[in-house]
């Protein structure tokens, strides 16, 4: 049953002399701020859980490439390392058998 015209404006009448004028708009924006909430959590609960997995989900990806580039980088750095130690172990031996 929605209110017309002349309904509204003797419920608002009625309203304004409870609560006075300066109540009155600090309860209108409350009203609107727990409707806006009603509605949001109304959205929440009625949209799919799947999109909330799928976003953790491809968090989880991207954490794992991460660390799997990390840990190449980090191999490449131990071979870089490896090799450049080793021509100096082969020099002391050409230096043995040379003498």
């Amino acid at each position: 049953m929605p209110f017309h015209g002349p309904e509204l404006i003797i419920i608002l009448v009625i309203a304004l002399l409870i609560f006075g004028p300066k109540k009155l708009p600090e309860m209108g924006s409350s009203i609107g701020k727990s409707i806006k909430e009603f509605q949001k959590g109304m959205k929440e609960l009625s949209e799919p859980k799947e999109e909330k997995e799928d976003t953790s989900a491809a968090r989880l990806e991207a954490l794992e490439r991460e660390i799997a580039s990390k840990k190449a980088a980090a191999s490449a750095q131990e071979a870089a390392a490896r090799e450049a130690a080793q021509p100096e172990v082969e020099v002391a031996s050409n230096e043995k058998s040379a003498e």
